[in-house]
């Protein structure tokens, strides 16, 4: 397929700029793959598409305030780190921004000092293999000095940076353990209170852990969907998952993924394991597109993606191309709010 098939016009209006006051009351459009039909809703009343007995998948990942601003010690040339995963104790590959590519030997100054970065070897592409520096834990520290590294798509005052409740905001309330630089956003509209009305539903929940990349903004660039090379992701299956996934279809009920990420992670590990969710962990470089066959995922929420980009493409490898494209179509028409804070879909 080409990437142009999963292209669409959106108003740059539609583009959400903050998340709705309460998370439950953003707009859900439910698409009904079996009868081929819309509905428009609120995330709000999910419980009343589910059934007793299906499993809600969730992503507990945590997202760390993982982009750091500084400079070079020395010349003072302002640079701009964002650190994406621990390759090693205490060595980051980083993204990074400056006016000058930062040689190996240079040190990177933050917050006056309390953390610094040595460049070990020089850039490759905008990617960056570094060493911090730094008293107490690590964490901690990047909680008084980073900044929440929100999408490109959200614009804030370059020297202000994100708002403070972007801090909370851009989190689920479930997200536990630490490690995303990009919130797995669908889970952003739950709330205590409907994740226990669904329970009182009969659905049942459980957590897998996927850590996103600043990958999941990485546009396609070739033109043959098939030549496109995913970032690879981190995930962990805990044994708890694995059974509960297990007990669902045995039971014949449905596996309802909280994202693209938790779609992802068990599509993973089910193409690795002839189609059974084990617990283990890894990285997946896996590209789900039209035409796939989904092992493990019975149905999705979903938030709206960017034009041209792999999570339309998983989408629609899901609902269906030309449900999806008058899925998108209708959500445009309709006013819907698109991307990380905006609204979703329900796939079923």
């Amino acid at each position: 397929m080409k990437t142009s098939d999963f292209d669409y016009v959106l108003p740059p209006e539609l583009i959400a700029q903050e998340p709705v006051a309460d998370r439950p009351q953003a707009r859900m459009l439910v698409v009904d793959r079996r009868r081929g039909m819309l509905r428009h809703s609120r995330v709000a009343e999910l419980p009343e598409f589910m059934r007793p007995g299906d499993l809600l998948v969730l992503n507990d990942t945590r997202v760390i305030p993982a982009r750091l601003l500084g400079h070079k010690a020395g010349s003072g040339g302002s640079v701009e780190l964002l650190l994406v995963e621990e390759i090693a104790p205490d060595e980051w590959e980083t993204l990074w921004r400056a006016a000058r590519p930062p040689r190996p030997g240079t040190t990177i100054v933050f917050a006056g000092g309390d953390l610094t970065a040595l460049v070990l070897v020089p850039p490759d592409g905008d990617r960056l293999r570094v060493r911090l520096q730094y008293r107490g834990v690590l964490l901690d520290l990047l909680e008084r000095v980073g900044r929440t590294p929100l999408p490109p798509y959200i614009r804030r005052d370059p020297a202000a940076g994100p708002v403070a409740a972007d801090r909370d905001r851009y989190q689920t309330v479930y997200a536990r353990v630490p490690g995303a630089v990009a919130a797995p956003t669908a889970g952003l509209h739950f709330t205590g209170e409907l994740l226990e009305r669904l329970e009182l539903a009969g659905v049942a929940r459980t957590t897998v852990t996927l850590h996103v990349g600043p990958g999941t903004f990485r546009p396609v660039t070739v033109e043959d969907v098939a030549g496109h090379r995913m970032d690879a992701e981190r995930y962990i299956v805990p044994e708890a998952a694995a059974c509960a996934i297990s007990a669902t279809r045995a039971r014949a009920g449905r596996v309802v993924a909280v994202g693209s990420t938790v779609v992802r992670t068990l599509e993973t590990v089910a193409a690795g394991n002839q189609g059974a969710v084990v617990a283990g962990e890894g990285r997946s470089r896996l590209f789900i597109r039209p035409p796939y066959d989904f092992q493990v995922v019975d149905a999705m929420l979903t938030n709206f993606h960017l034009p041209r980009s792999t999570l339309l493409m998983m989408v629609s490898a899901l609902a269906g191309l030309d449900l999806t494209r008058a899925a998108y179509a209708a959500a445009v028409t309709e006013g819907y709010r698109f991307y990380s804070y905006g609204d979703c879909m329900l796939i079923v």
